[in-house]
């Protein structure tokens, strides 16, 4: 996942766009790697991508507000910076999407699905990764340990929505969730509906890359709307959050 701080515009020259690409289909083909060497019936089912996700999130890298701020001197205000984050989730998936819609007209039609499952998981990476720093923006940062803090995330990347407000104020339900196989079922279900959308981009090479670019920005673009919606409601954990981050 690219992190760098995106330009008010919005805009990128083509150069740029092109790294983003670049970066795109290198992430893409190392999940592609580790997914080949479980064998293919093992990459397609469900059970499987779940278990890789459950495995990649905790190393997932989380921004904190600071960073995040830090990154963006010029963005003052909570709304500005998550609009600049989601943009660029938005970019990194459609991103992915297009790479592995490139490359439909592979000779063996079981590396497309091997390229098709990288990509869910990778989509699924940035997604958590936004939804995180989201949290972090809106002033109600998940506390807890590590594995209570991904249960928290892979949680409300499955639902589309912020993390249920009792839980960030209870440890108890924290800890309930890390330990709990409701997540684990409730990610499955989302991997494999995500993996199905995005087997259209198996269409002959342009065609592929348009239908994999648009259908990952959209599905990108409406979890942030989603998760933004959730959290503009919630007072933040500290009122003064936004400030006291700016110092650092």
């Amino acid at each position: 996942m690219v992190e760098r701080a995106e330009r008010p515009g919005g805009a990128w020259p083509a150069a740029e766009q092109h790294v983003e690409r670049g970066r795109a289909r290198a992430l893409t083909a190392k999940v592609a790697r580790l997914l080949s060497s479980g064998g293919r019936g093992a990459v397609l089912g469900g059970k499987a991508l779940t278990e890789q996700l459950m495995r990649a999130a905790p190393r997932i890298p989380i921004r904190d507000l600071a960073t995040l701020r830090a990154q963006h001197p010029g963005v003052d205000d909570p709304e500005r910076l998550a609009d600049l984050l989601a943009a660029g989730a938005t970019r990194a998936s459609g991103a992915l999407g297009a790479g592995v819609g490139a490359m439909a007209m592979l000779p063996v039609p079981p590396a497309m699905l091997v390229e098709i499952a990288a990509e869910t998981l990778a989509v699924a990476a940035v997604e958590i990764k936004l939804i995180a720093e989201l949290h972090e923006v809106y002033g109600v940062p998940v506390r807890g340990s590590g594995p209570q803090r991904t249960a928290a995330y892979l949680a409300a990347w499955a639902n589309r929505r912020g993390i249920d407000a009792n839980l960030l104020i209870r440890p108890a339900g924290l800890a309930a969730l890390a330990l709990g196989s409701e997540v684990r079922q409730q990610v499955r279900r989302r991997l494999t509906r995500s993996w199905m959308r995005r087997l259209p981009s198996m269409a002959p090479l342009f065609l592929g890359a348009g239908i994999g670019a648009t259908v990952n920005r959209r599905d990108t673009r409406r979890v942030a709307e989603q998760v933004r919606g959730d959290l503009r409601g919630r007072l933040p954990a500290d009122r003064g959050y936004w400030t006291a981050a700016g110092r650092g």
